[in-house]
């Protein structure tokens, strides 16, 4: 699978902090990748350099492949929302998007109309100052000025934060549009996990500096997701009955009990061949686990969320 972003132990170091370490990143093109950990886990240290905004201390990345000069000339096919919005607050929508195009030489109106449509300002893009937005509508204005120049890779720090849930439901669509629809690749972080499990196709978890994980939203369910847990007698008498069904996903858990990885929407069929089969079924259930569930359970919990 074609690699947008790629890191080699990058490293970060302030004073006798290492705010990044060792980090080997893999963010597949045209996915939306979830950045997870607590604050001062190392998030934003890493959008910034990825970004261009600071250098690593060791390591290296690439973005579309390339490195070095090569890599600095695409630098404008990266949008970034990194911790405020820089936004003219004396401006309206429309004009702060007008200068920023003005900047790198790609205004016309109907462009400029386009990128505030495209993030839902359309209506208020002449008519108020930016210093009168809403929360939401400064974070959509934010993401507008991101888009500005087109680029296929979006780096967002927090873009959900503090928004009530109709300005969260928007961001998302947003997002999604842009993946689908124009086949762009977005970098997010958040806080609120499951709102990033609703869109993120990749997930990558930092501890204390450390990426400790990283896996798609399918190994997600695969790991903590969505699976049937069985207890029934002896596990080692119970798998040859579920391989007589053509299940075959199938691993013991600590406590003794199944837990079957496919074909979930068989439960009944899997109760009656273990039952049939003369061994004693105690328990058989669906179980899903959050993105938030499996986050703690690898960061060792409630302190990192």
């Amino acid at each position: 699978m074609e690699q947008i972003i790629t890191t080699n132990g990058l490293t970060k170091v302030y004073g006798k902090k290492t705010a990044v370490k060792d980090v080997s990143m893999h963010v597949p093109t045209g996915c939306i990748y979830g950045l997870i950990g607590r604050n001062g886990a190392g998030k934003t240290t890493i959008m910034r350099m990825l970004s261009g905004l600071s250098e690593p201390t060791r390591g290296s990345y690439a973005l579309f492949g390339k490195t070095g000069i090569e890599m600095r000339k695409l630098r404008r096919r990266v949008g970034v929302l990194i911790e405020s919005p820089g936004i003219l607050p004396n401006l309206s929508a429309f004009d702060n998007v007008k200068a920023k195009c003005i900047a790198l030489g790609a205004f016309t109106p109907s462009y400029a109309a386009g990128i505030l449509d495209t993030v839902g300002l359309a209506d208020a893009g002449r008519k108020l100052p930016a210093r009168n937005f809403s929360m939401g509508m400064r974070q959509r204005l934010g993401l507008a000025l991101a888009l500005v120049g087109d680029p296929k890779l979006l780096i967002l720090d927090e873009p959900i934060n503090g928004l009530d849930p109709q300005g969260i439901l928007e961001i998302r669509s947003i997002l999604v549009r842009l993946r689908d629809e124009r086949g762009m690749t977005v970098m997010i972080s958040s806080h609120i996990l499951d709102e990033l499990a609703k869109v993120a196709d990749y997930f990558g978890i930092i501890n204390d500096g450390d990426l400790i994980d990283e896996f798609s939203a399918e190994e997600l369910h695969r790991r903590s997701g969505r699976c049937v847990v069985i207890r029934a007698g002896e596990p080692n008498a119970v798998r040859p009955v579920l391989e007589s069904l053509g299940i075959h996903d199938v691993s013991v858990e600590p406590d003794g009990s199944l837990r079957v990885n496919e074909q979930m929407e068989r439960t009944a069929d899997m109760a009656a061949a273990i039952v049939g089969a003369g061994l004693p079924l105690s328990e058989i259930f669906l179980r899903t686990a959050s993105l938030e569930e499996y986050y703690l359970s690898r960061t060792g919990g409630v302190r990192n969320v």
